[in-house]
């Protein structure tokens, strides 16, 4: 098998007697290992060409030192499951029917004896001449057709395609068809730049000269899209690759539809709504020279095998979903994504409305390029942001549930004008939680430290934790009493107020209940964009980067909910949720409007939301961390412990913690609970680790592991389970 072995290749290797696994052959060496290291034999190669390329392993290599994971957790999360021939999802290629002409009748000479044998079947005889048409098959060239589009065309019936068959006239057979997705339509010229737009694409242009890295703070509906466009065109025409990178599915669904007309068959779009078939074909057409030029994708594109990578688009780079939480690797996507185009010597451009501290930091220091745009698309206005304080409204009893008078008022009249209306609240569920009547118990998860959230359409309670659900309870199991009452507001009761308040009007909700398909979400944002849905509520998936015409009005339900947060990037998130949403606002000619439900309408926060003053929060936030010692100006490392006895985990966390002080000092902080302190019946514990950016991370990890290795010398602590989180959001 020698000779079919590279860098790269995926081959099959047994573990005990039974088991058999697929890996990659990482590294070929002339010379034996040395002693220490087991080699397991290559029982059969099961792909003749390598499957990874040369970068993706020095990236995964770099990711498992960086976040402190095994290379084995790397390699199991990148690659498709349908290359792995121990999972239950093996690649299966897709075969439809196709059509050609029976070898007698191949040939262009032997055509007329076809159409003698139909001169009197007049349905056959019209098909057969469609197939010729569709074909055109020569005498070196074998016309064929699929049956499904020959009958199509054609509008032939069946009995007719039987009857070419059974005379022995045309033949079908099996054939392996992609299934990703074709354009068939015409490729549009791409949009010309306003003068704004092209002074920003200049100047990110010019600071690719000097550095890697430019990051675009445009407001939002300033176009920012229109200049990735151009840049994509630009790094195309040097026959290079592209990687868009978005945090959500949904934006993936929205911004293929346009960049196809601009870019046709050349994009490929890669997220986890695609099924295991569906990526492997989209990885092995990575592979070929002649595969995709420019790939729209979420975090996991970043791992996907680029013949050379020129430029990389990181849109909404402030966003929390580039960030992995659970398994590991628990990599940062923008981060991982500016490693890889080093690696092929790419440029990246990092684009947002509210960049993330780190990033703007890094533009105020010099390390990356900068770029603004800070008006939008044709001169339109930033929306009209209008505090409600709820807290007066509710001592004087005026609010319609967790609706003000004011925003009732505004929906109204926008909905008579026949435009649109968004509804904002971060929480999904009809109710965070219940509780009795009489005794005011709440129902808990029986696995995690946390209270059920109730969703009324399928009248169950949910974990948002563990993912479990429960049945509602017929009576407290306390007391006995019957009669529950809802505990705060979700998407789901949002809904349903609404729809009381306005009977007539079509209305539609958008969270991860009722968008769990990419053809569900399709449906949500197509209904509203054609303006069938009015109303459309929403979490933070309707804030990101989705444009809407006819929206005027915005209403952000619970903005202190969003600051109340045990973090120390509350605030800053929270700026950037209410900042985004309220983007969607009149987004074209009009200025539009946004109704901001607080109890604290003077917080200093708040004020900065109403300003659009992303200097403020910026300079708030990094006053702070430079106080205490957070990010950009220090890393962050998180450590958490898991273990089903707590006291187990506190003693074991104990003496962790206090054997890191004696090399580490006041860098460590805990062993403290989380907030949520026990999830799926395993009891947490965490230790924080703050520690200089010019810090070895090796080192680091070398006294981790060594701390660790000492601990778990006590058969008692040996089963605690340990998890690294480098650069936690």
């Amino acid at each position: 098998m020698e000779a079919q072995i590279f860098k790269g290749s995926l081959v099959r290797v047994s573990f005990g007697k039974t088991k058999q696994y697929s890996g990659i052959v990482a590294q070929i060496r002339e010379m034996p290992p040395e002693a220490s290291l087991r080699i397991k034999p290559v029982l059969a190669v099961e792909s003749s060409q390598p499957v990874v390329r040369s970068a993706q392993l020095r990236l995964w290599e770099w990711i498992s030192r960086y976040y402190f994971c095994k290379l084995g957790e790397v390699y199991k999360a990148v690659l498709p499951a349908g290359f792995r021939s121990e999972t239950t999802h093996a690649y299966s290629e897709r075969k439809e029917i196709y059509v050609r002409l029976a070898s007698p009748y191949s040939s262009g000479a032997a055509l007329p004896g076809a159409f003698e044998k139909v001169k009197r079947a007049a349905r056959q005889e019209r098909l057969l001449s469609a197939f010729l048409q569709i074909t055109q098959p020569s005498e070196t060239v074998a016309g064929e057709v699929s049956r499904k589009e020959l009958l199509r065309a054609s509008r032939a019936s069946e009995a007719a395609f039987n009857g070419l068959r059974e005379k022995g006239i045309l033949e079908t057979y099996d054939k392996p068809v992609s299934r990703l997705r074709t354009y068939t339509g015409e490729q549009k010229p791409l949009h010309t730049l306003n003068p704004l737009q092209q002074q920003a694409y200049d100047r990110i242009v010019d600071s690719f000269r000097q550095k890697d890295v430019c990051l675009l703070y445009g407001v939002t509906s300033s176009g920012k899209t229109e200049i990735y466009t151009h840049l994509i065109r630009d790094t195309l025409k040097s026959n290079r690759q592209v990687l868009y990178l978005l945090p959500e599915i949904a934006l993936t669904t929205h911004l293929a539809d346009r960049l196809i007309r601009f870019f046709g068959d050349t994009l490929g779009v890669y997220h986890s709504g695609i099924n295991n078939n569906e990526r492997v074909e989209i990885w092995n057409n990575l592979l070929n020279e002649n595969g995709f030029q420019v790939i729209l994708g979420v975090r996991s594109s970043v791992f996907l095998p680029f013949r050379d990578l020129g430029l990389v688009i990181v849109d909404e780079e402030h966003d929390p979903g580039y960030k992995q939480q659970d398994p590991a690797p628990r990599y940062q996507a923008r981060n991982a994504a500016i490693m890889l185009a080093t690696m092929y010597g790419a440029k990246v451009v990092l684009g947002s409305a509210t960049p993330s501290v780190e990033s703007f930091y890094n533009a105020q220091t010099g390390k990356y390029g900068f770029a603004g745009l800070m008006k939008r698309f044709e001169s339109a206005e930033l929306p009209r942001i209008t505090p409600v304080d709820v807290k007066e409204l509710r001592r004087k009893k005026q609010m319609n549930g967790i609706f003000s008078p004011l925003l009732i008022e505004r929906m109204r009249e926008t909905l008579d004008k026949g435009e649109q209306v968004l509804l904002f609240r971060n929480r999904r569920g009809f109710a965070p939680g219940i509780s009795c009547k009489i005794c005011d118990r709440t129902p808990k998860c029986r696995f995690c430290d946390i209270s059920l959230s109730y969703h009324k359409k399928n009248n169950h309670l949910s974990c948002h934790y563990c993912g479990r659900t429960y049945r509602m309870p017929a009576r407290c199991p306390e007391c006995g009493n019957d009669d529950f009452k809802p505990l705060g507001y979700g998407t789901e009761k949002m809904e349903d107020d609404i729809k009381r308040l306005f009977p007539q009007v079509a209305v539609d909700r958008m969270d991860t209940d009722t968008a769990k398909s990419k053809k569900s979400l399709r449906e949500i944002i197509s209904r509203f964009e054609k303006g069938e849905t009015r109303i459309l509520i929403g979490t933070q998936m309707i804030s990101k980067g989705l444009d809407f015409d006819k929206v005027h009005l915005v209403g952000i339900i619970n903005a202190d909910a969003l600051m109340n947060y045990p973090d120390f990037r509350a605030y800053e998130r929270a700026f950037q949720l209410m900042s985004q949403v309220a983007g969607r606002a009149g987004r074209r000619k009009t200025q539009g409007e946004v109704i901001l439900q607080t109890s604290h309408p003077e917080h200093p926060l708040i004020q900065m939301v109403l300003q659009h003053d992303y200097s403020g929060m910026y300079s708030m936030q990094m006053e702070e961390r430079e106080l205490f010692k957070y990010p950009p100006l220090f890393r962050l490392i998180c450590i958490t412990f898991k273990h089903k006895n707590e006291e187990t985990l506190r003693d074991m966390t104990g003496e962790y913690a206090a054997l890191l002080r004696e090399k580490l000092g006041a860098r460590v902080m805990g062993p403290d609970k989380p907030a949520v302190a026990r999830i799926q019946n395993l009891h947490l514990k965490k230790i924080i680790l703050k520690v200089e950016l010019k810090a070895s991370l090796s080192a680091l990890h070398e006294i981790l592991e060594q701390t660790l290795t000492w601990i778990q010398q006590n058969p008692a602590f040996r089963y605690v389970l340990v998890q690294y989180d480098v650069d936690p959001m």
